[in-house]
């Protein structure tokens, strides 16, 4: 039997890394050929879906920053009861998708999934005590790991070169699309880009809204929509308005109606906006920097995110010329799957049970 840890889940909040997680189990659930029992935190109790599950009292889940260091903090500090509650003597093999192995384990081997090195780029970002915990935490979890996911090969070179993981432990998987729901339907597009993000510092709000205001002088009727949290708590130039957290069926549709998606992120383990937005038929201008390039390909229109006339160039020559980008954007998408993910994934857990 697999285990499947998403006790650091946090529903709503983390952004990518929970449609990641979710995702796999769904897809696991569809053309998984091994036995698996996904382990999940009290507030997140549904996201095993179409898997076994056994929630987990023993992890002090919590929706906060503080709440969740804590508990953490303290499943790493006091293992004894969470191991108990896992029955890890049960398991042929362990995956802890969410980039934090807890409780810290020997046996069975164990993967990790590592999504988000962002700490490793822009220490800046992070208060004093989450930037010490994800320096200690991400460090020890790859080193007790037998294998070590990364999403893309950018986050692999980053193990290697920062956190001094042997590349023969890295296995990429990138990260998919769910192509029943974010696909085109064919509508006219409307004068407005798209940008789903919440309003951390790495999405780069403030540069966008630098090149927005450059678009606007020779498209006055052009609009930006974000979507995400911590909009509402900052003022937005004129042009532009705030959704805050829509469905992925909202999302969907702003993809299929947006004139383009812009994407100025100044750091992604993967960028799935991208790749969601291809699918659905929108062109899609984004950072030239981290894993974007990487998992765009010739699909999008590149740019460096720092320069706000280089984001509005980019934009602008995006709206002038979509079409060959709508086209090369649908192959692009077309590549990424959750049940060849998944399959993957399972290729993974077999190594481990073969090593153990």
């Amino acid at each position: 039997m697999v285990g499947i840890s998403l006790l650091t889940l946090v529903p709503g909040v983390v952004g990518g890394s929970e449609t990641y997680a979710r995702n796999l189990v769904r897809a696991l659930a569809r053309v998984g050929e091994l036995d698996y029992r996904v382990f999940v935190p009290t507030i997140a109790a549904d996201a095993a879906d179409g898997l076994p599950a056994k929630p987990i009292s023993a992890y002090r889940s919590s929706r906060s920053m503080p709440g969740r260091i804590a508990a953490m903090s303290l499943a790493a500090a006091r293992p004894g009861p969470l191991r108990r509650e896992l029955e890890l003597d049960r398991l042929s093999a362990i995956h802890f998708p969410l980039s934090v192995m807890l409780p810290p384990v020997s046996r069975p081997p164990a993967v990790t999934t590592m999504l988000d090195l962002q700490h490793e780029f822009y220490p800046q970002f992070f208060s004093r005590p989450e930037r010490a915990y994800r320096r200690m935490v991400y460090g020890w979890t790859a080193r007790r790991s037998r294998l070590v996911i990364a999403i893309s090969e950018h986050v692999k070179d980053t193990l290697v070169e920062r956190l001094g993981v042997a590349p023969e432990r890295v296995r990429v998987i990138y990260l998919a699309v769910d192509h029943e729901r974010f696909r085109p339907d064919g509508r006219a597009r409307e004068p407005f880009l798209l940008y789903p993000a919440n309003r951390w510092p790495h999405k780069n709000h403030e540069r966008l809204f630098e090149a927005f205001a450059l678009l606007r002088r020779e498209r006055p009727g052009l609009r930006l929509v974000l979507t995400g949290a911590g909009h509402e708590r900052k003022p937005l130039p004129n042009g532009v308005e705030a959704r805050g957290r829509v469905s992925d069926e909202e999302l969907a549709e702003l993809y299929r109606a947006a004139a383009a998606l812009v994407f100025p992120s100044l750091y992604e383990g993967f960028g799935q906006p991208p790749i969601e937005a291809m699918a659905c038929g929108c062109p899609v201008a984004a950072s030239n920097t981290t894993a974007l390039p990487e998992v765009c390909g010739d699909a999008a229109r590149l740019f460096d995110p720092t320069s706000a006339e280089e984001i509005a160039s980019a934009v602008s020559n995006l709206l002038d010329r979509p079409d060959q980008l709508v086209e090369r954007g649908l192959e692009r998408a077309a590549q990424f799957t959750w049940d060849e993910c998944a399959r993957k994934h399972d290729a993974v857990y077999r190594e481990l049970m073969a090593a153990a």
